[in-house]
């Protein structure tokens, strides 16, 4: 937790069709539920399936909506190479936590360049930066139900950040009030299983 002095920025980023847009929402909810003041970017790119899509948002005090070069607390990656895309928002200890399933963009397809191996990607980061979860986000969300509760998995992983400024049950409280009941119980295990996978491993 933080004061009202203090403020925390998250950078979410991937493609569209994977609920960064609500997931985005459920982080702003929850924020000002717990009494911070709270703002949401514009949305950067695309929002239909396949095209990029991006958000910032700043929790607590704040002056500007945009976050700054190297300004992120988090980056919340739900596509490896969008991840990569947002380094420019990071410091040495900002969080990166990313999911490892690749969505090869059309204008990557269409090129002759190839996506780069995700066990290369982690190496780099590693080597780079401090704080790298890689999530393989996908088999959790399977096992908690779904793909469609991707999302969820990605955002129990950043809330298990060990400074992550929301409770974990002001975040579910958002999650409830957003999605339909009848998903409540699959997107509590996406949640539950995306914070178990990072939890040890944030200290």
């Amino acid at each position: 937790m933080f004061n009202e002095k203090e403020s925390y920025s998250i950078y979410v980023c991937g493609v569209g069709g994977q609920g960064i847009i609500k997931t985005s929402v459920i982080i702003g909810e929850a924020a000002m539920n717990e009494g911070y003041e709270v703002v949401l970017s514009e949305i950067h790119g695309m929002s239909q399936r396949g095209g990029v899509v991006s958000t910032e948002l700043k929790i607590g005090d704040y002056k500007s909506s945009i976050i700054e070069e190297a300004e992120a607390d988090v980056i919340l990656g739900f596509e490896p190479i969008e991840a990569v895309r947002g380094l420019k928002k990071a410091n040495k200890n900002t969080k990166i936590i990313f999911n490892t399933l690749p969505i090869i963009p059309s204008t990557l397809s269409q090129s002759n360049q190839n996506y780069p191996e995700i066990a290369r990607i982690i190496a780099i980061l590693n080597d780079n930066y401090k704080h790298v979860f890689p999530i393989e986000g996908e088999k959790l969300a399977k096992d908690a139900g779904s793909l469609l509760s991707l999302n969820m998995v990605l955002l129990g992983s950043a809330i298990a950040n060990d400074t992550f400024p929301l409770s974990k049950e002001a975040v579910i409280k958002a999650m409830k009030n957003n999605l339909n009941e009848r998903f409540h119980d699959m997107n509590l295990k996406a949640i539950e299983n995306g914070y178990n996978a990072v939890k040890s491993n944030v200290n």
